[in-house]
């Protein structure tokens, strides 16, 4: 939960609205309807969707997602989760009754335990999930992300600190001016491993 929720908080900071649901849609769906965390990912979904459809200057649809995302968060203590969930309603409320706001002034930052987190911010799990939202959002080829991730994940495991897999992924979340060319790198570098996997298993 918390490396989902960390990633989707850090997507969001960094401007990217309409992505940051997706690091938090599955653990949402899996929840059961009307628990606390599932009130606070679906709040925050709604929060997210109504400032971005806010800066597309659809109106109606911000003010019904601000509304329900204020249902959703209603009753919430704040900081829970370590969320400060009280600018989140603050703002909320404004979008609700002013959605226009929105071309006046920035949408409010999510706060997370102590921070303001953004992309740079990200440890390794929360850094492989906004990898592969961001992949998504941008229009890259999301399965080199992916297996870059499980390869990441092995060497980890094996104290393999070094990994390429491991610092490429860090690279192509936080580096947004060469994510062409990282992306590029990381497609190359899986490529290697899985030919280098072949060619052991055809040994055997």
């Amino acid at each position: 939960m918390r490396d989902r929720l960390r990633a989707g908080i850090a997507i969001y900071n960094e401007g990217y609205y309409h992505a940051a649901h997706d690091a938090w849609e599955d653990r949402w769906l899996d929840l059961e309807s009307g628990t606390d965390d599932e009130r606070l990912l679906h709040g925050l979904i709604q929060f997210t969707a109504a400032v971005y459809h806010a800066r597309n200057r659809n109106w109606t649809g911000a003010i019904g997602l601000a509304n329900s995302g204020l249902d959703y968060l209603d009753g919430l203590p704040d900081g829970y989760r370590d969320v400060r969930l009280q600018p989140v309603r603050s703002y909320l409320a404004i979008l609700a009754s002013d959605p226009e706001i929105i071309e006046r002034r920035p949408p409010v930052p999510i706060d997370h335990e102590t921070d303001t987190p953004g992309l740079a911010d990200l440890e390794f799990e929360p850094t492989t999930i906004a990898a592969i939202v961001l992949a998504e959002e941008l229009g890259f080829d999301e399965e080199p992300i992916e297996r870059a991730r499980t390869y990441a994940e092995t060497d980890l495991a094996a104290g393999e600190d070094d990994s390429q897999f491991i610092s490429l992924l860090f690279d192509f979340v936080r580096e947004a001016e060469h994510r062409g060319i990282v992306s590029q790198r990381l497609s190359e570098h899986v490529e290697r491993r899985r030919t280098r996997e072949s060619d052991v298993e055809g040994l055997f």
